[in-house]
């Protein structure tokens, strides 16, 4: 069976570039409000909760100005990930006590928990352990950039 392809579940109406934020809070408000909106989530509540359940069992901040939070959800429809890049980097649980301005966030339906989940994840830390991948999605301007940026290498 052919792995599927991180870039296929990336969502182009959920990926942004200059988004306002003060905090985590702020990011995931924001995420969330935005993929009910898009249709991808019945609830932005619940979803808000469960990436909290996540991010209670350690730091998603992987260094580099980098966090990939992800929430798997009763209220996610379709799995997909969603990529914001802030105006302002901001404090973020990471590996490297550096500040964060790149989330990419994954909202993974039940259905998709284990096996898809695990491989897009995957797929998507061994993009971003190429330095080449980041200081692109770093000195991405558009949503289009973020998107080719995460596509490259």
């Amino acid at each position: 069976m052919q792995e599927e392809n991180y870039l296929s579940i990336i969502n182009e109406q959920a990926v942004e570039v200059g988004v306002a934020a003060c905090d985590k809070e702020t990011v995931f408000e924001h995420v969330a409000r935005r993929l009910e909106q898009i249709g991808v989530l019945t609830s932005s509540e619940h979803f808000k909760k469960d990436l909290y359940e996540r991010e209670s069992q350690g730091p998603t901040g992987i260094g580099g100005g980098i966090a990939i939070p992800h929430g798997k959800s009763l209220a996610v429809k379709n799995t997909c990930i969603s990529i914001v890049k802030l105006e302002q980097p901001i404090q973020w649980e990471s590996f490297d006590d550096e500040p964060v301005q790149i989330v990419i966030l994954f909202a993974v339906s039940l259905a998709d928990k284990n096996n898809k989940f695990l491989s897009m994840m995957a797929q998507v830390a061994r993009k971003l352990a190429n330095e080449e991948v980041c200081l692109r999605l770093a000195a991405a301007a558009t949503p289009q950039e973020l998107i080719q940026a995460l596509g490259a290498a």
